[in-house]
């Protein structure tokens, strides 16, 4: 590690601190309906929408009713995405003429689901794939609507601590569209004319055919990018315009770039956290978490971060010396790739400026683990904050047992309802992470023949198919490029990264088959719906419930104890859970790479 390296990383978390008070209080005043400075702009846009839809601003939903909204919700926007991508060829706006051979009937159910669950897996190359309208219509709103259901669903669980003997957690159709009016779409606007300026593409010409140096003839695409670049990335959604996502210049084209996509991943989970403090009212709650995710990440990113400056020493051998550069970026360095992976992984974003696939294998843990973590390092907008809520239940219940009596949380007794519903979430992800790998792993199913391989790759000409990150020919359905525990890994990333709706892979594995799109597509849905659902009955159950006032058995909940165990549980469960898998796939694949063996 360098000292450019650390100073860039202690910039970067400087900056991010720096915002999280005015920005959760402004998603605060936003969400308990005061007026703000964009009341005039957005609120007669806000009654208006009310007025269309026939919502009710001032009624209250209990949790069952919050739920099915929520549900309704992204089941709709699930079969119309399905229905547009199987369409694309008859749509407008395609001048590359792309239709259904490129968006399969299996393709097109994995990428509804994944952009509906604000996961953006990509299994194929979306530059060569998807007509602008796709990217647009069928695709981008599912940026602003799942940001703004993980939000919702955040608030929702707020009001169950902040509630007393109520049997509301306010209305699913409010918070999502003031997540979006308020929050969203102000600074998506902003974000975006920045990105313009420093050079990311916002038009709908058609791909430029160029010759290069050498004679031959490339394809470089172009399209609305900066749009949904802002949106992607401040959503935590991750999918990007193109197939190298924000390791493309178009994409990610300046230092300045790459520091705002860092800070608009973080900018809305980290500032929720301040604004849970300001609703249960007792500030100094949020900070408890806030301080929870930033130890844990901070502590990810060296680990990261000196594994990939110490490099591979096979290589050194060779008389190469430096970090591990293979997959990188040379304009953005190890440490701003290290920190990438930490912060894409640590919120359920999954945009990439490095391959993953090609960090060391310690240096590839740590992003892996985040995932693992149930992305409550600081997360996705609204995710991190209702799962590092979950665990902090786990936590208070566990110092409950310890002291000898009921364990309570901001004046909450927990019982056994919500012990088991928190329980049931986490044992969820576990059993779709470890129950898709080893599917995955077991299977071994008949290579695509060469014939097979070179139709796909004359399918998608200029593009990845065919090179070491992304090949067809000689794939199974189990392993691609990778034996032993590297392969194991990359299996392992892949059902890890759509349980924990992150998006992102290592690009070793081919997943652009029936199997793997429809397994990855449940594992999505499980990931999601499945951990949503019970914390909203917890919800439900907390908001009926008086409060309990604080005595001197009453283990606070606002200091560095409570911080330490926190974080102590989240590691626990999953070291508990994760660490045989881990085991044999990075953690062996780091003692054979210095033994001297590579996969």
């Amino acid at each position: 590690m360098t000292f450019n390296g650390i100073l860039q990383i202690a910039l970067f978390f400087g900056v991010l601190l720096l915002t999280v008070k005015p920005m959760g209080l402004f998603m605060a005043r936003v969400f308990t309906g005061e007026r703000t400075f964009l009341s005039p702009v957005f609120g007669p846009v806000e009654r208006g929408l009310y007025r269309l839809f026939g919502v009710r601003e001032d009624e209250d939903m209990k949790w069952t009713t919050y739920a099915f909204a929520m549900l309704a919700f992204s089941v709709m926007g699930l079969f119309l995405t399905y229905i547009l991508l199987r369409l694309q060829g008859v749509l407008p706006l395609n001048p590359q003429g792309y239709g259904p051979k490129q968006m399969t009937p299996d393709l097109a159910f994995n990428t509804a689901v994944s952009f509906t669950t604000n996961t953006n897996w990509q299994s194929y190359a979306p530059d060569y794939t998807l007509s602008y309208f796709s990217n647009m219509v069928a695709l981008a709103p599912h940026n602003w609507m799942s940001a703004a259901t993980g939000i919702a669903v955040a608030l929702a669980l707020v009001r169950g601590f902040a509630r007393r003997s109520a049997e509301g957690i306010g209305n699913f159709w409010v918070d999502a569209t003031r997540a979006i009016l308020y929050v969203l779409l102000p600074i998506s606007l902003f974000y975006a004319l920045i990105l313009v300026q420093q050079g990311v593409p916002q038009n709908f010409a058609e791909y430029t055919k160029a010759a290069t140096l050498e004679g031959a003839s490339q394809t470089i695409g172009q399209g609305p990018v900066a749009s949904q670049e802002a949106i992607k990335m401040l959503g935590t959604n991750g999918g990007g315009f193109f197939n190298a996502n924000s390791a493309h210049p178009y994409e990610n084209p300046t230092p300045l770039t790459n520091f705002l996509e860092m800070l608009s991943i973080f900018l809305i989970p980290a500032a929720l956290t301040y604004t849970f403090g300001k609703m249960v009212g007792n500030v100094r709650q949020g900070w408890a978490l806030l301080g929870a995710m930033s130890v844990m990440f901070l502590v990810g990113t060296f680990v990261c971060y000196g594994f990939e400056a110490a490099g591979n020493p096979q290589v050194q051998a060779l008389g190469v010396p430096g970090g591990n550069y293979e997959g990188k970026e040379v304009r953005f360095g190890i440490a701003n790739s290290a920190l990438f992976a930490a912060i894409t992984t640590a919120a359920s974003c999954g945009a990439v400026n490095s391959m993953h696939d090609s960090f060391t294998p310690i240096g590839g843990l740590i992003p892996l683990f985040n995932i693992m973590s149930g992305e409550v390092i600081f997360g996705g907008v609204g995710a991190g904050l209702y799962g590092m809520l979950m665990f902090a239940i786990l936590a208070v219940f566990i110092a409950g047992l310890m002291v000898g009596r009921t364990p309570e949380y901001l004046g909450k007794k927990i019982e056994q309802y919500e012990v088991k519903m928190a329980m049931l979430a986490t044992l969820v992800l576990a059993a779709s992470i470890l129950g898709g790998t080893a599917l995955g792993a077991n299977l071994n199913l008949p290579k695509e023949p060469e014939s097979t391989f070179a139709t796909k790759l004359n399918q998608f000409p200029g593009t990845a198919y065919g090179s070491s990150s992304d090949t067809f020919y000689g794939a199974t359905y189990n392993n691609v490029n990778n034996s032993g525990p590297h392969g194991l890994t990359e299996i392992l990333y892949a059902y890890t990264s759509a349980t924990g709706n992150n998006g992102s892979a290592f690009a070793g594995i081919t997943a652009n088959t029936p199997f793997y799109n429809v397994t990855l597509g449940l594992a999505m849905l499980i990931g999601r719906f499945l951990m949503i659902i019970p914390l909203l009955a917890i919800a439900g159950s907390l908001a009926a419930k008086k409060l309990v006032p604080a005595s001197a058995g009453t283990f606070p909940t606002d200091t560095g104890t409570f911080v330490l165990l926190l974080i102590g549980v989240v590691l626990i469960v999953g070291a508990l859970t994760y660490l045989p898998a881990l085991a044999l796939g990075p953690i062996v694949e780091q003692f054979q790479m210095s033994g001297g063996k590579l996969f």
